[in-house]
């Protein structure tokens, strides 16, 4: 399964839901698939997905749709300190995606440390309910066992290594995707200002 495979399953899941968004690849990827007012780009803030959503999953009525982080294997492996933390504080309504590649996608594929650290069983034995998959049929049946978990949930995709071509870069001040989230996330979810 490509990324932007991968991306366009997401993407047909999460239209209700908040989703925090990796930064490079990913968020162009996605971007370009479907770029709604419910995804915040975490533009060149890397490892940063997993903090994002546990906090904002934390600050949102627990009863609404989950907090969707989408993250990279490199990413999380430059904070995995989000596992044990979202482990610990246990939001009711987080789910983390992680799409390993196995390379640092954005800059010239070199390789990260998932072949040999397996995160899935990291996510597992912090506390969180994982699950993994590797097709679009697995992923979105995956997605929709873990939509069904009280506490922190953790979906392992293998995807394969490469980015998309002809993605054109994402170009949005990052002020204006916080402020159109922000907005979204009030409207729909009823946060507060000083919460959001």
């Amino acid at each position: 399964m490509k990324r932007i495979e991968a991306l366009g399953v997401l993407a047909g899941l999460t239209e209700r839901h908040p989703v925090v968004v990796t930064c490079a690849a990913t968020s162009r990827e996605l971007a370009s698939v479907r770029d709604r007012d419910n995804h915040l780009y975490l533009l060149d803030a890397m490892g940063l997905v997993g903090s994002v959503a546990t906090g904002l999953a934390l600050s949102v009525d627990p009863s609404a749709p989950k907090v969707v982080g989408i993250e990279g294997d490199g990413s999380l492996l430059m904070n995995p300190n989000v596992l044990p933390t979202g482990g610990y504080l246990a939001p009711s309504n987080l789910l983390l995606v992680l799409l390993d590649n196995g390379v640092y996608g954005s800059t010239g594929a070199l390789p990260t440390y998932s072949a040999r650290i397996d995160l899935e069983r990291l996510a597992a034995a912090a506390g969180w309910t994982t699950r993994r998959a590797d097709t679009p049929d697995g992923l979105r049946a995956a997605f929709g066992e873990l939509l069904t978990v009280t506490g922190p949930a953790f979906l392992y995709a293998r995807i394969e290594e490469g980015n998309a071509q002809g993605i054109e870069k994402l170009l949005i001040d990052p002020v204006t995707i916080t402020g159109r989230f922000t907005r979204w996330l009030r409207e729909v979810h009823a946060v507060s200002g000083a919460d959001a």
